[in-house]
């Protein structure tokens, strides 16, 4: 019994960090936010902070695989939904990620910022490995759906589940490159179109999807992703 109640009290205090640490990004920014600060407003020493993270960058990183484990129980849903057809699915389960990642837009932006830095290479690669084990399975339920109803052309389903996943990192690759790139703004919208248009096709063609069926993501969406362009004054300045 004692065993249970000092898991609890353990995930709760991990949880009331996370949570201090979720409010400090949405107001002042993962760069401005200081441990001291959060163990200001908790009322704990640095000793017990350690206990739980040992860096700034673990801590962002348990609060974005938080945030993901709670939306990964939305896209569950949709893969186990036995009303729509594949290409739905597919739709709405990518939809459902895209809404996620724009809702928590600031957190994302921070997370690939530590996330594609040099020093967590061997980490990147390793959860890559993570991810496909992980998600495999619920593509490849779908991916067999799609078969059975004629609107996916493979033979290879768990093969291709691969692929997509594989696929999908390197849009996540590509686009953290253009984002994290010193000027970008919202004139570079045509190239993420750009990376995204050849992931879709790519991935319709991973499936032999019909043409134009997996689309990933809105202009409107890509879009929130870029900040504004200097205007006319500051490129002068």
């Amino acid at each position: 019994m004692a065993r249970v109640v000092n898991e609890a009290a353990h995930a709760a205090r991990r949880n009331a960090i996370l949570d201090a640490a979720q409010r400090a990004i949405a107001t002042k920014g993962y760069e401005q936010m200081a441990i001291a600060d959060l163990l200001g407003e908790l009322g704990i020493s640095s000793g017990a902070f350690y206990h739980y993270f040992d860096s700034k960058p673990a801590l962002l990183a348990a609060l974005v695989e938080r945030l993901a484990d709670e939306i990964e129980e939305h896209m569950l849903t949709i893969v186990h939904d036995s009303e729509p057809g594949a290409i739905e699915k597919f739709q709405r389960f990518f939809a459902t990620a895209d809404r996620w990642k724009l809702a928590h837009r600031d957190l994302v932006l921070a997370y690939i910022r530590v996330w594609y830095a040099d020093d967590n290479a061997i980490v990147r690669h390793k959860l890559h490995f993570a991810r496909i084990r992980r998600l495999t399975p619920w593509l490849e339920e779908m991916i067999l759906q799609g078969v059975r109803e004629g609107v996916f052309q493979t033979a290879y389903p768990d093969q291709a589940a691969r692929l997509v996943i594989s696929l999908l990192e390197d849009m996540g690759s590509a686009c953290a490159e253009l984002l994290l790139s010193e000027g970008c703004s919202s004139s570079d919208l045509p190239r993420l179109e750009r990376i995204a248009t050849a992931t879709s096709d790519a991935m319709e063609r991973v499936l032999g999807a019909p043409a134009n069926s997996l689309w990933l993501a809105t202009d409107d969406d890509l879009a929130q992703w870029l900040p504004p362009s200097p205007n006319r004054e500051e490129q002068e300045v």
